[in-house]
């Protein structure tokens, strides 16, 4: 793989920091590395395989000389600057919302739908945390026996909400523990012993956006337009990884050891499923894999062809940073293919 300039805008939060790791850990052949973030981040540094590198202010003229660009400081900064990023002729992974939906640009998640990125204008859009790790668990038993209608609910990290989040959910730990008032500045309820609903705003159908965004980012992604799903998408206190309580209603019955063997085989899969030890997905065990953990492979009582499972994934990496670098490890085979080819 030919070495690449990157760039990382919003290389100081928490997508931008995995980024940054994932990349060594994946021993990405990077040419030249640029950190970009806003003023106030300026002249800090952050270390990549051991040499320190000074965060740049994030400015239209900043991606000169790039090959691809990781954009992660959300959709407002993404539609103010992937345009120079793109006239700069760099390739730009977007993490945020602001592509997602539009038809010119593939969403991806490689597993899923890899082949998507042969059509890409210059941008490649990211998904929803939750729709990524979702569509890696289903797609493999939707290739099998064809998904007709997926009912879902989430148990969402307070990583999700970003690095201030987190620390919110151990300050409230600490500060119940001391007997203190707890302290609310990013969610809108405690989250520190507290379930409550996905922090994002209700639509006019009754639904928040992060459960409008695995509905629609789902159907992108599967090239199926019309499926069922039926998300609900909840805030716990988990300090990183979601996890997931998936039914799927199947166009043939499937039964729970075929769905295992499927998943055992599938990409991006690691079957979790020890019922004696009563050992299935867990956030804690999830957190730091890139691998989206699967278990409680059983069927649905109530219909003969039911399938149910339990899904546990980090969503700092299967669902942002990895699946972001795993797009460039993508584009650059198609590159290298395309290279041979002429």
């Amino acid at each position: 793989m030919k070495p690449q300039n990157i760039a990382i805008v919003g290389a100081t939060g928490a997508v931008g920091v995995e980024i940054l790791r994932v990349l060594e850990r994946r021993n990405f052949p990077v040419a030249s590395l640029k950190l970009l973030a806003s003023a106030r981040s300026v002249g800090k540094t952050l270390e990549f395989k051991g040499k320190p590198h000074k965060v740049e202010e994030l400015k239209a003229d900043a991606f000169k000389g790039c090959d691809i660009a990781f954009f992660s400081a959300g959709a407002t900064r993404s539609r103010e600057f992937v345009p120079a990023a793109k006239a700069a002729g760099c390739v730009v992974i977007d993490n945020s919302s602001a592509f997602r939906m539009d038809p010119n640009t593939p969403l991806v998640v490689p597993e899923v739908n890899a082949g998507d990125l042969a059509r890409h204008n210059g941008v490649v859009a990211n998904p929803n945390c939750t729709a990524a790790i979702l569509s890696v668990a289903v797609w493999p038993i939707h290739q099998a026996a064809g998904v007709k209608r997926i009912i879902v609910s989430t148990y969402q990290s307070a990583s999700g909400a970003g690095a201030a989040a987190m620390a919110e959910l151990e300050d409230q730990v600490g500060e119940i523990a001391a007997g203190k008032p707890v302290t609310k500045k990013v969610f809108p309820h405690q989250i520190a012993f507290n379930v409550f609903s996905h922090n994002t705003k209700v639509a006019e159908n009754g639904y928040n956006e992060e459960e409008n965004k695995v509905v629609e980012e789902t159907r992108k992604m599967f090239h199926s337009p019309d499926l069922p799903i039926q998300p609900t998408c909840i805030r716990v206190p988990v300090l990183r990884a979601h996890s997931e309580a998936i039914t799927l209603e199947l166009e043939r019955p499937l039964s729970p050891a075929e769905a295992k063997k499927i998943l055992e085989k599938a990409p991006g899969v690691k079957v979790v499923d020890d019922a004696a030890a009563n050992h299935f997905p867990m956030p804690l065990e999830a957190s730091g894999d890139l691998d989206v953990h699967v278990g409680r492979i059983r069927k649905d009582l109530s219909n003969p062809n039911g399938l149910v499972m339990w899904v546990a994934g980090d969503q700092l990496l299967k669902g942002a940073a990895w699946n972001a670098v795993q797009i460039a490890e993508e584009l650059a085979k198609l590159s290298a293919r395309a290279q041979a080819a002429e």
